[in-house]
Formats: structure tokens, sequence, C-alpha cells
């Protein structure tokens, strides 16, 4: 084969490959979509965002007001809080979203903090940690074009799950739906 001809097989090769990436991601964050939770499961994990000092971004503050609107709709749910501390947040995720939602009158009883995770598969891993074995599904809380990757991920520390899919601000939305497609495919091929 000569090298023009090799050139184009292989340019039509990557933008084939691409297009799958691109198709199957896709497909993956809208399916994740429609698995809306109806109050089946008891427990709701909220997934941590950035928090500007000690105050929740707006991404995390949506994924808040999500979980407040579920969790007053069905009163047999209890929210896990899971978010760790970055380097650059004056709290824990967690911290933030347990401010927040006390002084939107949520009771502390109905709020389950795990603090240490840095990761979405460490909000899975350290949240069965701290949850009796008999749950075996969850309820997750997370932006939208989220829902996939943090799906996937219960599936592998093993749990059912529904969700409840957070709005995403519009000021982020291109840039971080292109890196959850990213995103998506790597954690497709390293599991985690």
């Amino acid at each position: 084969m000569k090298k023009g001809k090799r050139l184009l097989f292989g340019m039509i090769i990557g933008f084939f490959m691409i297009f799958a990436w691109w198709f199957a991601t896709g497909q993956a964050m809208k399916e994740a979509q429609n698995k809306r939770a109806d109050g089946n499961y008891s427990i709701a994990v909220v997934l941590g965002a950035k928090v500007n000092e000690t105050t929740p971004s707006l991404a995390l503050r949506y994924r808040l007001e999500a979980a407040l609107s579920y969790a007053e709709s069905h009163p047999n749910v209890t929210l896990v809080l899971s978010g760790g501390q970055g380097h650059d947040e004056g709290i824990s995720e967690a911290q933030a979203m347990v401010n927040y939602l006390s002084a939107q009158g949520f009771p502390e009883n109905r709020m389950i903090i795990e603090d240490q995770s840095t990761s979405t598969y460490e909000n899975l891993v350290n949240t069965k940690k701290l949850l009796p074995q008999s749950i075996t599904g969850v309820t997750l809380i997370t932006s939208d074009y989220h829902l996939a990757r943090a799906g996937y991920l219960a599936e592998k520390v093993g749990y059912e799950w529904d969700a409840i899919p957070a709005k995403t601000p519009k000021v982020v939305e291109a840039k971080v739906r292109f890196r959850e497609r990213l995103a998506l495919l790597k954690t497709w091929i390293v599991g985690k």
C-alpha cells in the first residue's frame, strides 16, 4: 500500500474511532439520566463538587437543590454527603453540603457524612464502608452529565442504582461534557 493510501486509511479509521467514542459516551450519558429515582432506595448519595473556600460552587449547589427536593418528597431517604477537601478548598465538600442543607432546615439525622474521598470511585467505595451490608441499591444525585460514570462505578462496587440528575451550570457545560466523555472512556478501560 502506498504511503498516501496508508495515511488516508489511517485517517478514516481514526475518524470512525472518534465517532464511535462520541456516540457511545453520549448514549451512555443519555441513558443514565433516564434511570429516574422514585424513592425505592432508602439511601441517596450526593456526589461532591468544588467548594469555593466554604461556599458550594454553582454545580454543587445544583446537586444540593436536587437532593433537597428529592429528600423532601421522599421522607424515607437518608442522604450520604460524599466529598473530601481539595487543596484549594476551605472545608470538605461533605461539610459544605451539611452546612448548606442545615441552613435549609434539613434534619441532621437524615445526613451521613463521607468526607475522605477525592474521586467518584472513592465516593462510592467509602460510602459502601459507612452503610450496612443489607443496602444493595442507592440513588445517585449528581450533575446530569456525570451520571453514566457514577452509575458504572456504583455497579463496580456492588450497588444497583437509580438517579436524580442535577442541572449543569451553562457557563461550564460544553467543557465539562467534553471532559466527562474522556473520563467515561478512561473509566470503561481502567475500571475506575
